[in-house]
């Protein structure tokens, strides 16, 4: 299955290096509910999407708002379980341990880079 290394051009930081892509029905579906938990390093990026739930998962995440040249249109950080966040101009959702938005002073407006890779 090909894997994404994401990178904050913006920032010159890599957010991810290990990150899953879910993009058709079955994998958009499934996301991220089989996880007990994401490393550093891991995450997934849903396309296309414009919302996202935390319904049944087990740990928070970060979840950045995308548009189609991949640039941060809106983050939600810490989102806990039970809970939706939308952003209606978002092509795609790239979802991330908590606290990695923070960490890599990933802001709205940024501009990331994607590398996949097997």
């Amino acid at each position: 299955m090909p894997k994404l290394r994401v990178r904050n051009q913006s920032k010159n930081t890599v957010l991810g290096d290990r990150v899953g892509i879910a993009d058709n029905s079955a994998t958009r579906r499934t996301g991220l509910l089989k996880h007990s938990r994401l490393e550093q390093g891991e995450g997934l990026w849903i396309a296309p999407s414009e919302a996202v739930h935390t319904f049944g998962m087990k740990f928070p995440i970060d979840v950045l708002f995308l548009d189609k040249k991949r640039k941060v249109l809106k983050i939600r950080s810490d989102m806990v379980r039970s809970r939706m966040a939308i952003c209606l101009r978002a092509h795609s959702v790239l979802e991330l341990p908590s606290g990695t938005a923070a960490a890599m002073n990933t802001l709205v407006g940024d501009q990331l880079e994607f590398e996949k890779y097997e």
